[in-house]
């Protein structure tokens, strides 16, 4: 807690609309307290659950220990003055488990430990915009310092380290390292309820897409509910299709061009269109299906089909751009070595497009998802990235009853999101043990520190360092500060284990964290705390809004 004078509080308690500091600070710490303190159980290998109370109360409570999903569980505090603080914080982390789906829990704790002893200077006098200039240039010097100390992942072996030290769960960890040993950080990943006690994976080749066959009149194996086609063709619109004689035009052009077998893809076909494509299926001159366009949203259907038209090498026919299927000719078709249909999905694989083409839409997606701002859009980028590479998996998670299968189900997910960065980006020592060993370029600061906000920044920085490890710690039943000091006079990466209870080589253990989730929670907590320390008034609303997710606290 900071060290403002209890007397002073009381005469700050008269303005219900506007309050200021140091009661603001007082009261903002306060909340952010209870949201770090309901989270800290569950940082480490072996952590503590978190029980929140469903409604109605009869029914058993929800077990976690993601601290984003905790965090975002908790929507209001009683103490008007205390929810602002809970509400910042709350919006930080859960935009930091949005983007990386981990790493929540390590960012709490540095940035209460930021937020604490900022507080202290700032009671004695200090000035808190120049602290804050000092804490996000060291937070430069932290990441700079932990990307030197990145390693890349070689090895299934150590993505299953990975998924093992993110989910405490065997058998995902087995299956998700396999899994993303073989599609790669880009690879498409399809994560599902399964169907029995037992966690399965399955590869698939090529890609597939929501959609599916436009009725069941038009499945041809019947024992795989599927329609599939060797070396055909495919055709993409968006139109609806109404009238059998619509098609004449696009059938002409197949046979003129001794195409055997047609997908064809629009947003609706006519009950009389879908008889006659039926009917169609009993020639031996064209084999014919159609299928669903992809999706229900038009973003996305018009994204995954310009996606499938780049794959195969065709040109979709746009309605609004004026196109007709009277107007259809070669360059519209696309073709693929094989491609299916059940009632939910459209696969392709072998699309044969231009190769040069394909790489360059991909790498236009990549340079989209860098820049991408919303996590729903880098999600969706991912996606249609993985798609395109070829390659998909899917993982149907298992488990003894719904809710067990669900919580799993979630966890794999928050798995996959962090094994997808530490594909591209690599990995770093675990157990809190990269951040200790950043203190070294701290340290080097704060002896070439020229000023008070300097100093003063450089200390907190290296008490925040070490708080995610003593956190870690604690939870596992040691006593923080006799274990720090076994790993004083360490080498760089080792760290003390704590199911093993002994000072071991972190990477040569397989004891991991994501490189990117190191980032992501070093950046959020450092410049989140900076910021909140520079708040020294409260307005309140007379006539709050609805409740709604926060975002980011203006970062």
């Amino acid at each position: 807690m900071s060290n403002i004078p209890q007397s002073v509080i009381p005469e700050f308690k008269q303005s219900p609309g506007v309050v200021f500091s140091p009661y603001v600070q007082h009261k903002f710490q306060k909340g952010v307290h209870k949201i770090v303190n309901a989270i800290l159980p569950t940082l480490g290998p072996i952590p503590r659950t978190v029980a929140i109370e469903r409604y109605p109360s009869t029914r058993s409570p929800e077990l976690l220990d993601s601290g984003g999903i905790i965090a975002r569980r908790i929507i209001d505090l009683p103490d008007q003055d205390e929810n602002i603080g809970a509400m910042y914080i709350r919006g930080a982390l859960w935009n930091l488990h949005d983007r990386v789906g981990d790493g929540t829990a390590t960012a709490a704790v540095i940035f209460q430990t930021i937020y604490d002893e900022g507080l202290k200077y700032i009671s004695a006098g200090g000035n808190a915009m120049l602290l804050r200039t000092q804490l996000e240039q060291g937070m430069e010097a932290i990441l700079s310092q932990l990307s030197a100390m990145t390693s890349p992942v070689e090895t299934q072996e150590v993505l299953t380290s990975v998924a093992r030290s993110i989910c405490y769960d065997a058998e995902l960890a087995e299956l998700l390292g396999d899994i993303f040993h073989l599609v790669g950080g880009y690879g498409f990943v399809d994560i599902r309820s399964g169907r029995h006690r037992e966690s399965e994976r399955q590869y698939i080749e090529g890609s597939y897409w929501p959609g599916g066959l436009a009725s069941k009149s038009l499945i041809t194996d019947h024992l795989s509910q599927q329609t599939r086609f060797e070396e055909a063709a495919i055709l993409i619109t968006d139109m609806e299709i109404e009238e059998p004689g619509d098609l004449s035009p696009v059938l002409q052009h197949a046979v003129d061009n001794q195409i055997m077998s047609l997908f064809i893809m629009a947003k609706k076909f006519s009950e009389k269109v879908l008889g006659m494509i039926t009917q169609s299926q009993k020639s031996e001159k064209l084999h014919l299906t159609a299928v669903k366009s992809p999706g229900m949203r038009a973003d996305f259907r018009m994204d995954a089909m310009t996606d499938m038209a780049v794959l195969t090498g065709g040109q979709l026919i746009i309605e609004a751009a004026g196109d007709t299927l009277r107007g259809v000719t070669s360059k519209n078709f696309g073709y693929v070595r094989q491609v299916w249909a059940d009632m939910d999905y459209v696969g392709i694989s072998g699309g044969k497009g231009d190769p040069r083409e394909i790489r360059k839409h991909v790498a236009h997606l990549r340079s989209a998802h860098a820049n991408a701002k919303k996590s729903t859009d880098q999600k969706m980028l991912l996606e249609r990235i993985g798609r395109l590479l070829g390659g998909s998996a899917m993982l149907e998670v298992g488990g003894l009853t719904e809710s067990e299968m669900n919580t799993r189900k979630a966890l794999a997910v928050r798995t996959a999101d962090a094994l997808r960065g530490a594909v591209r980006e690599g990995v770093l020592p675990g157990g809190g043990v990269a951040l200790l060993d950043c203190r070294t370029v701290i340290h080097q600061r704060l002896k070439t520190s020229n000023d008070d906000e300097e100093r003063a920044a450089n200390r907190i920085l290296l008490k925040a360092l070490e708080a995610p490890f003593r956190a870690i710690v604690e939870n596992s039943g040691y006593h923080p500060g006799a274990t720090l000091a076994k790993i004083v006079n360490a080498d760089p990466g080792y760290g003390f284990d704590v199911v093993e209870g002994c000072v071991v080589d972190m990477l040569g253990e397989g004891i991991l964290d994501v490189a990117s989730v190191v980032y992501a929670a070093v950046h959020n907590a450092i410049r989140s705390a900076g910021f909140a320390l520079t708040i020294d008034t409260v307005v309140h609303r007379k006539k709050p809004p609805a409740v709604t997710e926060p975002d980011a606290p203006g970062l």
